[in-house]
């Protein structure tokens, strides 16, 4: 059994939210402590959908947004260094992130770098980034870069159920997707690992409030969103892609300390999305929790854990997330070059080798 270095002094960081189709209404009470005026940073499509139910709830009082800013189509350093330059920006007492996980994401390096406060305002329920102190980036041609670490978490985040059941179903369906890995990646990376406090409560929730509750509730939920429909089953697993799997993310992740670094947050699943993001188009044509699901497969595949890829690939068909190659685009007569491409992009990614036994080349290959 593999021991952990001690942290020493260390600040842990948990995540402060209100979700309901009346979310907003929070907002004032929440953000006035922190200054006067804002600025919005988001998806142009997600500030249009936000800004009816953003402005009402600071309509007449003391606080006021003075710009709503598209970051991009894509969140790059580039983009984040670009709108931290903005006189608006650098102005504004608070930063509100408004959109999907790129969005919030490259928010995160704007707020580092200006050291204001930030708050999330997800529009989709895709993944975890509107509560984690960790940002997935992309470079210029779409591939996957490294990670950022943002100074401190969002200090509040609003989730509004209503424009999450009105958003596109195919945000949902690829966010229950990223979901399913969360509780074997977090099992495998830190299998034979005694675990310190944080971690060890993360490994506890990660397969505890990950897996189980996602299985009992995402056809349902997915068919209510499809609806439209807020339901019971809708809001639990809003929760589980957004709260649940933030929670164990802040947990398992301590990446760049000086002392005591670890990062048990992700593994297998998420080497080959890393790794897919390199064929090109079709990296690009595919969203993340999408491909993360069948990387979840692949993880089970590569453990050797029969039964749980048996369950996966079953409850995966039945929401029409992918199972086979095919679904992905790798054709046979691409796989072979495709394999490559994958199998020798993944071995730089941070989670190659999270697994007690580590990784070789023909047993991740194999698993695919």
């Amino acid at each position: 059994m593999e021991k952990m270095e001690s942290r020493g002094t260390f600040t842990e960081y948990l995540p402060s939210y209100t979700i309901g189709v009346d979310a907003y209404k929070s907002v004032l009470h929440i953000v006035k402590r922190f200054g006067k005026n804002a600025v919005v940073i988001g998806g142009p499509t997600a500030m249009e959908k936000a800004r009816p139910k953003l402005e009402a709830a600071l309509a007449d009082s003391e606080v006021s947004i003075s710009s709503w800013i598209s970051y991009g189509t894509n969140s790059t350093h580039a983009n984040a260094k670009r709108i931290a330059a903005m006189p608006e920006v650098i102005a504004a007492d608070m930063l509100f992130l408004v959109g999907g996980g790129r969005a919030i994401d490259e928010g995160k390096e704007i707020a580092t770098i200006l050291d204001k406060p930030y708050f999330t305002f997800p529009t989709l329920a895709s993944n975890c980034a509107p509560v984690t102190r960790i940002a997935v980036f992309y470079k210029e041609d779409g591939s996957a870069d490294t990670y950022f670490i943002p100074a401190e978490l969002p200090v509040h985040t609003f989730i509004d159920t209503q424009i999450i059941a009105e958003s596109p179903d195919e945000y949902f369906w690829a966010g229950i997707g990223d979901a399913f890995s969360k509780g074997p990646e977090v099992e495998l990376s830190s299998r034979e690992v005694e675990l310190l406090h944080s971690p060890l409560m993360g490994r506890a929730l990660a397969a505890g409030a990950c897996i189980e509750p996602l299985f009992d509730n995402a056809e349902q939920a997915l068919a209510d969103k499809r609806a439209g429909v807020v339901s019971e089953a809708f809001e639990n697993v809003v929760l589980n892609i957004i709260i649940t799997a933030g929670v164990v993310s802040n947990m398992t992740t301590n990446i760049g300390a000086e002392r005591g670094a670890y990062y048990f947050n992700s593994s297998t699943a998420h080497a080959f999305y890393n790794a897919f993001t390199a064929l090109g188009e079709r990296g690009e044509k595919h969203l993340h929790g999408e491909v993360v699901s069948f990387g979840t497969c692949v993880l089970y595949a590569f453990d050797g854990n029969l039964k749980a890829l048996e369950e996966q690939v079953a409850l995966n068909r039945k929401l029409g997330l992918p199972t086979t190659l095919a679904d992905l685009d790798i054709t046979p007569e691409s796989v072979d070059a495709d394999l490559d491409i994958i199998v020798e992009r993944a071995q730089k990614t941070n989670e190659w080798g999270r697994a007690p036994y580590g990784f070789t080349t023909d047993r991740f290959r194999q698993a695919i």
